[in-house]
């Protein structure tokens, strides 16, 4: 199964991606991670599962949990 990675910040846009990609027929999601998770992260997670549908797949992308840093 193809993942559409969503990098649209307004809910709204997410919503017109999340059709356009739905149209094309992907069902499953990624949105990139934009504020920590936060509301502005959960509202456009609500807008892109209610444009995906019931039965599709939406999540947020899971931060990195190893930190990048430079070699000593």
């Amino acid at each position: 199964m193809t993942r559409a990675y969503v990098t649209a910040i307004h809910p709204q846009d997410v919503a017109r991606e999340v059709d356009r990609c739905v149209a094309r027929g992907y069902t499953s999601f990624v949105l990139r991670d934009i504020a920590g998770g936060g509301m502005l992260d959960q509202e456009r997670l609500g807008a892109a599962r209610y444009a995906a549908g019931l039965h599709a797949n939406v999540e947020l992308e899971a931060p990195s949990d190893v930190p990048v840093t430079a070699p000593r």
